[in-house]
C-alpha cells in the first residue's frame, strides 16, 4: 500500500487529479481463489449495473447465534480471510462474506463510491433471505472493510444489532498521510474521503460496538483505531492484542467471542 499511496501522493502534488479519489491506489484485489475449507457453504452471485457481485455464506453445524457480515481488507479476496472467518463459523456464527467489484469471481474496478453502493444492495439483499432475516445481526469490518462497514452501520441502525471493528482506518485521508507523511499537509487540504469511520461512528448510537487493535500494528497505527473508538457514543469496547494487523481472532479469540455473543443477547 505504501508504493501506491506515494504515488497518489506524487500524482496530487503535481496537479494531475487534485479532484480524484485515485481509488486504484488503495485496492488490490486477486483473482487466484484459495480453497474453502469448509464444508457448509454457499456461494451467491447479485448483478450491479454491468458487473457481478460474488459472495459466500459459511453456515454453522447447530443453529446460528447470529449472521456476520464481514467485510475484508484491501487485499487478496474473500478466500483468503477464511481462516479467521472460519473461527466465527466454528463457534456458531454465520459468516457472509462479499468480493466487490474486481475481488475474487466479481467482475470490474472497486471505487470507494461502488462498494459503498453495493455494499448497501448487498446488505438489503441478503436481508430478505430467510437463513438471515431470522437470526440477529453483526457488521464486521477489518482494515479498509472498516470504512464501508462502519458506513452501513450508521445507515441501518435499527436492522443490526452489533459492530466490530478491527484494525480500523480512521478515514481514506488519514491512511494515506500515514504512508506519506512527507505530504500530509497537501492530502489533507486536498484529499477528502468520501466517507469516513471516525465521523460515520459519530451517529451510530443505538448499537453495540467493538474496536479491536493491536499496539503493534504496522498497517494501520493503533492511534486511528483509537480515534474512532473515542469519537463513538453509547455502547462500547475496546480489545487491545499483541501481534500483527487483522489477528484479532487468533490472539483474543475468547474475549471477542465474548463480545459478539453479548451483542446478540
Amino acid at each position: 500500500m505504501r508504493t501506491k499511496l506515494l504515488l497518489l501522493a506524487l500524482l496530487l502534488t503535481n496537479s494531475i487529479v487534485v479532484n480524484a479519489q485515485m481509488d486504484d491506489k488503495f485496492y488490490y484485489p486477486k483473482k487466484d481463489l484459495r480453497p474453502i475449507e469448509w464444508k457448509n457453504y454457499e456461494e451467491l452471485k447479485f448483478n450491479v449495473e454491468t458487473d457481478t457481485i460474488s459472495a459466500l455464506i459459511l453456515k454453522p453445524i447447530t443453529k446460528p447465534k447470529a449472521t456476520v457480515f464481514y467485510f475484508h481488507g484491501a487485499g487478496g479476496n474473500i478466500t483468503y480471510y477464511l481462516p479467521l472467518t472460519r473461527i466465527l463459523a466454528e463457534n456458531n456464527f454465520q459468516v457472509v462474506m462479499v468480493d466487490f467489484r474486481g475481488y475474487g469471481k466479481s467482475t470490474g474496478t472497486p471505487t470507494h463510491k461502488n462498494i459503498a453502493k453495493d455494499g448497501q444492495q448487498f446488505f438489503e439483499m441478503l436481508l430478505e433471505q430467510k437463513e438471515i432475516k431470522n437470526t440477529p445481526k453483526i457488521i464486521y469490518g477489518i482494515s479498509i472493510g472498516t470504512q464501508v462497514a462502519t458506513l452501513l452501520a450508521k445507515d441501518n441502525q435499527d436492522k443490526i444489532d452489533g459492530l466490530v471493528l478491527e484494525g480500523a482506518m480512521a478515514s481514506f485521508t488519514d491512511i494515506a498521510m500515514h504512508a506519506t507523511p512527507q505530504y500530509r499537509d497537501f492530502l489533507e487540504k486536498n484529499y477528502i474521503s468520501p466517507y469516513a469511520a471516525k465521523e460515520d461512528i459519530k451517529s451510530i448510537d443505538k448499537i453495540d460496538k467493538l474496536f479491536i487493535h493491536s499496539k503493534e500494528d504496522k498497517d494501520v497505527p493503533y492511534a486511528q483505531g483509537k480515534v474512532i473508538f473515542d469519537n463513538a457514543s453509547g455502547p462500547k469496547n475496546f480489545i487491545e492484542f499483541t501481534g500483527a494487523h487483522l489477528y484479532g481472532l487468533k490472539y483474543e479469540k475468547e474475549q471477542i467471542l465474548e463480545k459478539m455473543e453479548e451483542m446478540v443477547k
